[in-house]
Order: structure tokens, then C-alpha cells, then sequence
């Protein structure tokens, strides 16, 4: 003899009650509740497996991090980027070499 399968009810899956519960959570004590909670629980993480532990999965991450940018955009990516960096970096130079100037001649006039 087998035993009959139970037929599902009609209603809400478990995803959408959890939605709904985390919507629910979300209004009744807003955005810092989860700041809140995030922290303790990244302190419990720390007192419980110490710097080492953040240390292992940073550079897991980032390598694997590198590598998956790496094979998707290629050399050509990192040229452009430094290029970029590169020319950002001048212009803040620049802006701070003029800032510097016009600071100085206005300290001049005033004197």
C-alpha cells in the first residue's frame, strides 16, 4: 500500500512569504534595523575566526576577482583605464597647482 502524496494548497510559496516578511521588517524599523543587525553580526564573524580569516577570503576573492575581469575584457581594458587614471590624476594636479596660485595672489592683494 502506498501512501497518498498531501496536495498542495493553494497559497503563498515559501519565497513569497519571506519576501513578504522581510517587506514587513523593512517598514516597521527601517534601513538602520539592518545596519544595525549587519554589524553584530560582522563582530560575532570577527571575535569568532580573527583578522586571519579576512584576510584568506579577501584574496581569494580578488584573485579570482582579477581573473574573472581579466577574461572578460582583456589587455585592452587595462590600457584604457590606466589611460584614464592617468589623465584624472593631471587634471586634479593641475587644478591644485591653480587653486594654490589663486590662493596665493589673493593673499597678496589682501596684504
Amino acid at each position: 500500500m502506498s501512501t497518498p502524496t498531501p496536495e498542495r494548497k493553494p497559497g503563498m510559496s515559501v519565497r513569497e512569504a519571506g519576501q513578504k516578511g522581510g517587506e514587513t521588517v523593512k517598514k516597521k524599523y527601517g534601513p538602520e534595523f539592518y545596519e544595525m543587525i549587519g554589524r553584530k553580526g560582522g563582530q560575532a564573524t570577527k571575535k569568532a575566526h580573527g583578522h586571519a580569516f579576512y584576510e584568506a577570503i579577501g584574496k581569494k576573492g580578488g584573485k579570482k576577482g582579477g581573473e574573472a575581469t581579466r577574461d572578460r575584457y582583456g589587455p585592452a581594458f587595462y590600457e584604457e583605464i590606466g589611460q584614464k587614471g592617468g589623465q584624472k590624476v593631471k587634471a586634479l594636479i593641475e587644478q591644485g597647482k591653480k587653486a594654490a596660485a589663486d590662493a596665493a595672489a589673493a593673499e597678496k592683494k589682501a596684504s
